[in-house]
């Protein structure tokens, strides 16, 4: 075999030292406060019965799609998925992605042009940093949710860039933090400055909206954002993403956004587990209700165990811990695990140094039992420090 390149290694080692070398964890079993599958639909038997059912009453015997959607990939189920996403979210189009990663570079790297300007808040995921990198435009990062801020900033562009487009990118619930950004004032910022406004959704799908559309349906604002990311790994249980906006976006997506053109169509088992999906969302809103009321009491039990200050404030599933340093936040994590509970470190370099933490991902299948015993843990943990 080769030998591996010395200074990879000596990366690896870097991560190693800095106590945050990534590992691929084994399930153990335990009582899950980690996982993105807020609704238990990951497991739903119902949902998996429902699309084997619809891939035999269409007659689709295809492990694979055999090919890109602009090639032979792209049969009837994604035209019939596309349309029902499209109605489910209150959208003009839809256009499915294989995954939420896929659908940000496709977007960033494609939409925003060499002369525009995009301003990304500074604790924007992964995939929407990685798209606007591919990309041709200019871009700033805006302090995490501070209106104020993007606003002058926005005036400062306009000033220096006179024709240019703008794009502002959010998450309307953010993955590391469970928080969200004052969406109302957004939509009115971007409005004044006619900017383009993009919101991702993926952790607000399932959680928020009557029936699961996310929080910009929630809240009345979903025709008046440029384009919203939603995606299915998590709070639907499957897989795959789409971008809901026009039909001219779509249109343009088709013929520009790269990780669309040049990778194989999704398998027909998958788009029929997204249509099943939604199906159980518009029937069905008892997971949902559990989910609030599990957020609701997790809040209740962080005043009770004088935990409150040591959180991040949010009302999404995703709550966060701040216990600082990889070693301290890794060894918390560790003793809670041997404890039965699921909760997993979150350390820079994925966050900022100094701002280490335990996140725990809440779902319709807690018990109170079980939120009471892991924050008992918790407090006990703070008490030995």
């Amino acid at each position: 075999m080769t030998e591996f390149p010395k200074k990879l290694m000596a990366k690896l080692t870097e991560r190693q030292d800095n106590n945050s070398l990534r590992m691929l964890p084994m399930s153990k079993g335990l009582i899950d406060f980690s996982s993105n599958d807020y609704l238990g639909l990951a497991r739903n038997e119902a949902i998996f019965i429902k699309a084997s059912k619809l891939l035999q009453k269409k007659g689709v015997i295809a492990n694979g799609a055999t090919g890109s959607r602009l090639l032979t990939g792209n049969n009837g189920l994604y035209r019939q998925l596309e349309e029902v996403l499209a109605s489910f979210f209150g959208s003009e189009s839809a256009l499915v992605f294989n995954s939420g990663y896929d659908a940000n570079i496709g977007f960033f790297s494609a939409v925003p042009q060499r002369t525009d300007v995009v301003f990304y808040d500074e604790l924007s995921h992964a995939s929407i940093r990685d798209g606007i990198g591919m990309g041709l435009a200019t871009s700033y990062k805006f302090k995490h949710n501070q209106l104020e801020v993007l606003s002058r900033q926005i005036d400062r562009v306009r000033e220096r860039k006179i024709g240019s487009d703008i794009y502002v990118v959010t998450e309307s619930v953010f993955s590391m933090d469970g928080d969200t950004p004052d969406l109302k004032a957004l939509v009115e910022l971007c409005a004044s400055k006619g900017a383009y406004l993009v919101v991702d959704e993926a952790h607000a799908v399932g959680v928020f909206g009557k029936r699961g559309e996310g929080l910009l349906n929630e809240l009345g604002l979903q025709d008046m954002v440029f384009a919203r990311i939603v995606t299915f790994g998590k709070a639907m249980g499957c897989h795959g993403a789409a971008i809901l906006g026009s039909d001219a976006l779509k249109s343009y997506l088709v013929n520009f956004a790269r990780s669309f053109i040049y990778t194989t169509g999704m398998p027909p088992h998958s788009l029929a587990t997204i249509l099943a999906a939604c199906e159980h969302l518009s029937a069905s809103g008892r997971e949902q209700q559990e989910l609030s009321a599990n957020i609701t009491f997790f809040k209740d039990q962080l005043k009770n165990y004088d935990l409150e200050a040591s959180f991040i404030p949010s009302n999404s599933a995703v709550h966060c811990c701040l216990v600082e340093g990889n070693e301290k936040v890794k060894n918390w994590s560790l003793q809670l695990q041997d404890r039965g509970f699921d909760v997993k470190p979150i350390m820079s370099p994925t966050v900022p140094k100094g701002q280490e933490r335990l996140r725990f991902c809440l779902h319709s299948f807690n018990t109170e039992n079980e939120i009471k015993d892991v924050l008992l843990i918790l407090a006990e943990l703070f008490d030995k420090r």
